[in-house]
């Protein structure tokens, strides 16, 4: 099973885990709803490549093709376009809607039902991509992607964590990312193959879409809702059931379940709305994580790396098939990142991948802004030597972003949030993050023609901050129990003075 290797066991946690061994129905069943991430990593490989097929630029923006053709003055500038840049940021923007409008019916439909109704809308803006006949359907096209995309991102991390073990959680929640790697890949190997397509190799790339999607809703029927999810709609008997289906035939719930039970009494305890509640001083600290997440994930610079790569590779000196061929390598080391990560977070902690990850992608973005900065002048391209090591440079710079946010983005937001507070706390994230996809996606092109090799100190300078962030404010949480998370806000030396250790859900030993 792709994937499921670095689910083993590499470390206890502190707290009381009750029950959850890694048994198969657990292993399938968080394969099947992980497997959602393969949407997200598929329009991102695609979206970039297609940008840069001739078919598809020849059919939507002639005017940009031309531009191209005859670039003589400013390689920085060269695909400069808001029509263009229109075309993969107003996915994200859509994303946002769909993420806010997921987290205000969750708690009504449960989590894998906001699942099915993301992969379903995923898979009609992909077929109405592959049929656009001119530049407003494909933008028709990418609103249904973006509102799939939003409703899948919202639930399928929350789905991870409320029904893997807690000794194995980091690694299971990790599965979205590797899934989201993995459509990345895919979706490069096939713009690369059908970039050889006169004509409608585009429309292909767009219309494949359709696959992962369906991948996503097949998975997604198949499984059960959450049993956090289905106490909190009164469905105990169904909860229990669910429970007992994940963790296995003969395996004693009873413990865990009489958490999961006490987590909700205590949600309802609080009737009022979760957006408003995560508002209130108790819960500074997940307000805090929902939003300075999604913001240095956008300011570790690889949001654009991966959309754009394809464009870039070409801007430093690169043909089309080469920078074609490089954006297969990064979906591969982002794979990598992915892997190494899995395996580590769960015996080494979430804090030792924040400090190498930020210190290897300060290097790289430093190393790219010099050589960028020095070689690559007006009306040139960069000697192939200088182009093959800013290719090295990005290459390990996905690895690394993918060894610590790309992970433990989903990891860390995925596992915090108190049981009353988790869909406003995830959604708030998600919504945040496509939203700074969307401003990102659709500046950085002006961006790089403003800032030239500036854009890339940009981003390095925030490493540093983020990077101190989440080593002095970002508490340990391996091996934690859901129930438990709020004792180690508790104890943590800042958050503390915010979240009182009270209302505890169940057993605790250290």
């Amino acid at each position: 099973m792709p994937g499921g290797a670095f689910l083993l066991n590499s470390g206890g946690g502190g707290m009381a885990d009750h029950g959850g061994g890694l048994t198969v129905p657990v292993v399938v069943t968080c394969f099947m709803a992980a497997s959602g991430g393969l949407i997200f990593g598929y329009d991102i490989g695609i979206s970039g490549g297609v940008s840069e097929m001739e078919s598809f630029l020849k059919k939507f923006f002639p005017g940009l093709l031309k531009k191209s053709a005859h670039a003589n003055k400013d390689v920085y500038c060269m695909y400069n376009n808001q029509a263009l840049t229109a075309f993969t940021s107003s996915l994200y923007a859509f994303g946002m809607l769909g993420t806010l409008v997921a987290s205000r019916v969750t708690r009504r439909v449960g989590r894998q039902a906001i699942m099915l109704i993301g992969g379903s809308l995923f898979l009609l803006g992909a077929l109405v991509n592959a049929a656009a006949a001119n530049v407003a359907m494909l933008i028709v096209g990418r609103m249904l992607l973006g509102l799939g995309l939003g409703f899948s991102g919202q639930a399928t991390p929350v789905y991870l964590a409320e029904v893997s073990p807690p000794r194995w959680r980091g690694g299971f929640i990790s599965a979205f990312p590797l899934f989201i790697s993995v459509g990345y890949l895919a979706a490069n190997l096939i713009n690369y193959g059908t970039s050889r397509i006169p004509v409608w190799g585009w429309r292909l790339s767009l219309g494949l879409a359709a696959v992962p999607a369906a991948v996503m809703v097949a998975g997604a029927s198949l499984i059960p809702d959450t049993p956090s999810s289905l106490v909190l709609r009164g469905k105990h008997d169904d909860a229990r059931a669910a429970l007992q289906r994940v963790r296995g035939k003969g395996v004693d719930i009873g413990a865990e379940f009489a958490d999961i039970l006490a987590a909700a009494e205590h949600a309802r305890r609080n009737e009022e709305g979760a957006f408003r509640r995560i508002l209130r001083r108790e819960y500074r600290p997940y307000l805090v994580m929902a939003v300075a997440f999604p913001v240095f994930l956008n300011l570790t610079g690889v949001a654009v790396t991966a959309f754009f790569s394809p464009i870039l590779f070409r801007t430093v000196g690169f043909e089309s098939d080469a920078a074609l061929m490089g954006a297969v390598i990064l979906g591969v080391m982002n794979i990598g990142g992915i892997l190494g990560s899995g395996f580590a977070m769960d015996r080494y902690g979430r804090k030792l991948l924040f400090v190498i990850g930020g210190a290897l992608m300060f290097t790289c973005q430093v190393t790219m802004a010099s050589i960028i900065g020095t070689q690559l002048g007006n009306g040139s391209k960069m000697a192939k030597g200088y182009a093959v090591a800013v290719l090295i440079a990005t290459f390990v710079f996905s690895a690394s972003f993918s060894w610590s946010w790309g992970a433990l983005y989903w990891t860390i937001p995925g596992e915090i949030y108190p049981v009353e507070v988790r869909s406003a706390g995830q959604g708030a994230a998600v919504a945040l993050n496509l939203g700074l996809n969307f401003l990102q996606a659709q500046f950085f092109l002006a961006m790089l023609c403003c800032f030239r090799y500036g854009a890339f100190l940009f981003y390095a300078s925030w490493l540093v901050v983020m990077t101190a962030f989440a080593v002095a404010l970002v508490p340990e949480t391996k091996g934690v129990p859901l129930e438990s998370m709020g004792h180690v806000f508790a104890r943590h030396w800042y958050w503390g003075r915010f979240v009182k250790d009270q209302n505890k859900f169940g057993d605790e030993s250290t």
